[in-house]
């Protein structure tokens, strides 16, 4: 068994990867996916559904590491603002050089920062420097250090 990819619905899939590859160095993985047909109905549940997007290559994998899956389908459902401890899956991570660049990055790229920079030692593992950002679909990011 071994992690395949993480999934992001998109409003928008092209500029979304477009962030993921400026700010984060991802690449893509194989070709544009344009998915629909009675198949992708039935595997998603959705009568109709199309979808279109792309895998992005992770930093630090190779081409068998696991991507960013980011989709855009004709029919989505709007949901409220994402929220670091609202229930479910909340954010993804990248390990960074200078979190300080990232955020720049970020912001110049079309995202935003949520809360501070933060220092803390955990005991027996090291001291972790750490923000959550979002990109510009709001989805939570966190940027890590370890020091």
């Amino acid at each position: 068994m071994k992690f395949v990819h993480t999934n992001i619905v998109a409003n928008d899939y092209r500029r979304l990867a477009e962030f993921y590859k400026s700010v984060f160095g991802c690449v893509n993985h194989g070709s544009t996916r344009n998915l629909k047909g009675e198949w992708i109905e039935d595997g998603t549940g959705i009568k109709g559904a199309e979808i279109e997007g792309v895998h992005l290559l992770l930093p630090g994998y190779g081409e068998d590491g696991p991507t960013l899956e980011i989709f855009q389908y004709n029919k989505t459902v709007k949901g409220g603002e994402k929220k670091i401890n609202r229930l479910g899956y909340a954010h993804i991570a990248f390990q960074v050089d200078n979190i300080h660049d990232v955020i720049r990055k970020v912001i110049l790229n079309g995202g935003s920062q949520v809360g501070k920079v933060t220092n803390k030692e955990i005991e027996n593992v090291g001291t972790i420097s750490f923000v959550y950002v979002y990109d510009p679909e709001g989805n939570i990011i966190e940027l890590q250090k370890w020091i």
